[in-house]
């Protein structure tokens, strides 16, 4: 058996080792020293500003837990698994620095709350660098649509050529989506950003403590505005993984081109050395490994949203253990969405597109079929008959292993004869894609103005 815990008043007995080390938590939990430490800080000057602390017992109490932290960031700080938790080995010692003053601190509060807090800090800290991390991604796709306005490549529904766009207006598609995430993480934080401290175990506490102050201390939002909720809601954690879930999912659709793209048998880009492995049997591979694991990380980050889910579903009010459950998944997401921005940012940048690959694949499945009915349509006729027409003449096109831009003008005329001869120009690529200037479209003039709004979005958050 352990000796008898801090909380331990009222039993006869200690924890069996077993339960002990079933039930800790300072093993991961320990990375929120530095959230526990600020939030006990605010705490003390708080009790003292209230007049439940003398000003001299507060500060002598902040000066002590300045120690513990300098102790914990010179590894000289020795964590105690019977101590159970980052919140019971910082006060432990703190009382050791300190004396019995070290007892007083957690007046007028509980690790409800407490545990709470420091959560709620350590996610808003990690939110505010997914956020910096998204505005760079975005900053790089912008640069290279910017560097890529005149390449065309086939835009595809079903997998399957459908219309030609600039390789620009393409990865300006994902910005948007990063661009998202972004304002997603903003609105995370801001719900984040909410202190609990002064609920204490569940019900609130008859100490005159004044939770507004401790919030404004910390940098917060503001404080809670029911007890028992303050210290059962996890929403900001499923939040976020939520939010680093569709980061994900829109890094692992990238990924996929990407990885589409690196083979040969379309050679649209180029996989930077750096950002690619070998084979150990044959010499002549350039494997796309690390947008494959990018995109299966994503199930990781899948799973650990599914784990909070869980965890919270059918949960009675107000705390109950199995929120010790909630940390360690939000720890994995963060690793994991952190490190895939930063190096899907890192990857763009080297990257190099290969415009000859893509001019050829545009003369690959008829990508100009809808310009010859809009054609047809600008002549006069019925969409859906010059939806016929046009699909005719690809129908000859095809038997004839030609491209509707390599037909004669009298081989179109024979589907119409409102075929004439500027239809030549219009079932030019280029054509086809200059045409397309209504806003958010794939034409030049509308691919400038989504680049100047990217860029102008990215000013403002400076």
């Amino acid at each position: 058996m352990a000796d008898k815990k801090m909380w331990g008043g009222r039993f006869s007995e200690g924890t069996a080792a077993s339960v002990e080390e079933y039930t800790e938590s300072q093993s991961y939990d320990r990375v929120l020293y530095e959230e526990d430490i600020q939030g006990s800080m605010a705490h003390a000057r708080m009790l003292a500003r209230q007049g439940i602390l003398t000003s001299d017992e507060a500060e002598e109490i902040v000066q002590g837990l300045g120690r513990v932290r300098d102790e914990i960031e010179a590894g000289e700080f020795v964590w105690k698994r019977e101590l159970e938790d980052v919140h019971m080995n910082i006060e432990s010692r703190l009382t050791e620095l300190i004396g019995p003053l070290g007892g007083k601190l957690h007046t007028g509060r509980s690790r409800n709350d407490q545990v709470c807090l420091d959560f709620r800090l350590y996610v808003a800290r990690r939110l505010d660098e997914w956020k910096d991390l998204l505005a760079t991604l975005v900053s790089v796709l912008a640069d290279k649509a910017d560097d890529n306005r005149e390449v065309l490549l086939p835009g595809c529904t079903h997998f399957q050529p459908a219309q030609p766009v600039s390789l620009a207006h393409h990865l300006l598609a994902y910005a948007q989506m990063f661009k998202r995430d972004h304002q997603r993480v903003e609105g995370c934080i801001g719900r984040t950003r909410i202190s609990p401290l002064g609920a204490a175990a569940l019900a609130g506490t008859t100490y005159p403590l004044d939770p507004a102050f401790v919030a404004e201390e910390l940098g917060m939002n503001g404080a809670f505005a029911n007890s028992l909720d303050a210290v059962s809601d996890r929403d900001f954690a499923i939040e976020a993984v939520f939010t680093a879930s569709l980061t994900m999912a829109h890094l692992s659709r990238l990924c996929e081109e990407f990885v589409i793209w690196a083979n040969p048998a379309f050679g649209f880009l180029d996989l930077p050395d750096a950002f690619a492995t070998g084979s150990s049997i044959m010499p002549q591979k350039k494997n796309p490994d690390v947008a494959e694991l990018m995109r299966g990380k994503t199930g990781r980050v899948y799973g650990a949203l599914t784990t909070l889910m869980t965890l919270i579903k059918g949960l009675p009010l107000a705390y109950n253990r199995d929120m010790q459950e909630d940390k360690e998944p939000f720890f994995d997401a963060d690793r994991t969405v952190r490190a895939s921005l930063s190096i899907m940012a890192d990857m763009l940048e080297e990257m190099g597109f290969n415009e000859d690959p893509m001019r050829e694949a545009l003369s690959k499945g008829f990508l100009n079929a809808t310009e010859l009915a809009d054609y047809l349509v600008g002549k006069g006729l019925p969409f859906r008959d010059a939806h016929h027409v046009s699909g005719a003449a690809v129908g000859y096109a095809e038997r004839a292993g030609k491209g509707l831009e390599d037909l004669t003008l009298d081989e179109l005329r024979s589907f119409s004869e409102l075929i004439e001869e500027d239809v030549m120009e219009t079932l030019q690529y280029e054509t086809a894609v200059a045409r397309r200037e209504a806003p958010g479209g794939t034409g030049p003039e509308s691919v400038d103005r989504q680049i100047m709004d990217l860029t102008d979005w990215l000013d403002s958050l400076q």
